[in-house]
């Protein structure tokens, strides 16, 4: 118990109204009937950091890392969670895919909603399409000399990623269904591509992270903008790729 209070995470702004954290892969946002397993929460953490109550104002899947947005009480977490819903908030995402994808592309795919637990379904909540638009910006390219399905060589892209919706998983089942999917994502992935990160790189998680996000201060009326350092297997990644930090 004395350990879990000490942990920390990494404050990427605050001020008396916001609190902006690097979250890491792997960690809930709060709790969840999908895992009931877990004990640790990035709401609760950040909470008994700063010694008063967060509210989330949007989502971040568990294993997605970076940018996590809370608010520090409820009125700004209303209006933010309005910015969100209302697009208002831009966000980036950095991203390893499978295969040299287009140098750019907009993906405007519908995505149907995803239904988490039993209880939605008694709701009433079905499966309906919803619009769903992400941008796509290829920045760099990997060709490793592993042989991968029918495949001698094994081709990766780094790409940045800026969602227009924010539909349930939408970065990784955008780029499933282009064909260029996310490595790690046991979900939407390829299980060869992620073995092969794996096995040769000991990647262990999904790699997608929020690296950047603007948008107006609710009470301020501030441009902010808020960016969030790459963790370990992403710096990792990149020296053994070649490739710049971004």
């Amino acid at each position: 118990m004395e350990e879990y209070q000490k942990e920390e995470l990494e404050v990427l702004y605050q001020d008396r109204f916001l609190i902006a954290v690097n979250k890491p892969s792997g960690l809930l946002v709060h709790k969840s009937p999908i895992d009931k397993h877990e004990t640790r929460f990035a709401l609760q953490i950040v909470r008994d950091q700063i010694g008063q109550y967060v509210y989330p104002v949007h989502r971040l899947d568990k294993p997605t890392s970076g940018i996590l947005l809370f608010a520090l009480d409820q009125e700004v977490a209303k209006v933010m969670s309005d910015m969100f819903r209302s697009g208002n908030v831009s966000k980036e995402y950095v991203a390893v895919v499978r295969g040299y994808c287009e140098e750019e592309g907009f993906i405007d795919h519908p995505l149907k909603q995803m239904l988490d637990t039993k209880a939605q379904k008694e709701q009433g909540i079905t499966k309906e399409a919803q619009d769903a638009q992400t941008y796509y910006k290829r920045v760099a390219t990997v060709e490793l000399p592993y042989a991968v399905s029918r495949y001698s060589v094994a081709r990766y892209s780094l790409v940045r990623l800026q969602p227009k919706t924010g539909r349930k998983h939408q970065l990784r089942r955008h780029m499933k269904h282009i064909f260029h999917p996310i490595i790690g994502d046991t979900k939407h992935g390829r299980g060869e591509h992620n073995k092969l990160f794996r096995d040769k790189f000991d990647v262990h998680r999904l790699l997608l992270h929020a690296n950047r996000m603007n948008f107006e201060h609710p009470v301020t009326k501030e441009k902010l903008e808020i960016s969030a350092p790459l963790d370990e297997t992403f710096e990792k990644l990149f020296e053994i790729f070649g490739w710049e930090t971004i």
